[in-house]
């Protein structure tokens, strides 16, 4: 996070934008930091099981929606995975 990001307008550092770009998550470290390829991150993020904004070609996804998502293991708001109750059966 000590990287200095450059105003396209005013050609001085710019620590909003820095900012910005530090509370986003690209493809390639959620497919890190989930152990998939990359194809399988955009395949989630088009299915809506991880949270994420599609502009144009490109996802958005903000670190705090994918860490609470990471946290309940993907099950709020992801429609394929419903959780599963406990069947007794009786003989």
């Amino acid at each position: 996070m000590g990287e200095i990001i450059t105003s396209c307008v005013t050609g001085k550092p710019s620590e909003v934008l820095s900012e910005r770009i530090a509370n986003r998550m690209s493809v390639e470290e959620i497919a890190r930091r989930l152990d998939v390829g990359r194809l399988t991150v955009y395949s989630m993020l088009g299915q809506g099981i991880i949270p994420g904004i599609r502009l144009g070609r490109r996802w958005i996804v903000t670190r705090h929606a994918y860490e609470q998502w990471e946290g309940t293991c993907g099950l709020h708001g992801a429609p394929l995975l419903v959780p599963h109750t406990e069947v007794t059966v009786l003989n």
